[in-house]
Order: structure tokens, then C-alpha cells, then sequence
């Protein structure tokens, strides 16, 4: 197996820019799943990304709310996302999530 391809640090920004914007767009084509399946599945969800997305702009010097980058994540108001998309939670999925949140990264 060859090793991946010598990138120039631009490129690959924005390589991994394409990436993160195909990821966010696959997220709300199918706000049906869940964010606590993500979590229980992978250790993140679109919440994590909005926290992640805030701690890299504030990195940069871009100083944001914590809902403003949910919205950013979402294409929508938090608030709105949920009452139009979130179900309740399983009590199985509820007790996954306690040992799942542990693993999430910040």
C-alpha cells in the first residue's frame, strides 16, 4: 500500500475545508438520525462539531456563541432544528449516551 500523496498545507485545507462542508451537508439530508445515535455510535454528534467549529474560529480570532455555530452546523436555529427534527430518546440510547459522552473528544 502507497502512502498518501505529498500535500501543500493550502491544499490541504481545503481539501479537508470540501470534506467538513460534504459532511454538514450529508448531516442535513438526513436530520433523522439522531444526535444521540451519532454520539452512541461514533462519540460525536452535530453538537460536537458546533463545539469544535467554535474553538477553531476563536483559534483564528473569530469570536462566536456557542448557538451561533449550532446554527452554522444545523442550517438552522438549534431551537427550530429540534422541534422539527428530534425524537425522544430511548432509555437504552440515554444510558449508552452516559458511557458514550465520556469518550466524546472536546
Amino acid at each position: 500500500m502507497k502512502n498518501p500523496p505529498a500535500i501543500e498545507h493550502a491544499q490541504r485545507t481545503e481539501i479537508e475545508a470540501a470534506v467538513y462542508r460534504k459532511m454538514i451537508a450529508h448531516f442535513r439530508k438526513y436530520p433523522q438520525v439522531q444526535n444521540i445515535k451519532l454520539m452512541n455510535l461514533a462519540y460525536f454528534c452535530r453538537n460536537c462539531l458546533a463545539k469544535w467549529y467554535r474553538s477553531a474560529a476563536a483559534q483564528c480570532g473569530v469570536e462566536m456563541e456557542y448557538e451561533q455555530a449550532r446554527e452554522i452546523v444545523y442550517g438552522m436555529p438549534y431551537a427550530e432544528y429540534k422541534s422539527q427534527h428530534a425524537e425522544p430518546a430511548s432509555a437504552e440510547d440515554v444510558q449508552q449516551f452516559e458511557t458514550a459522552r465520556d469518550k466524546a473528544t472536546e
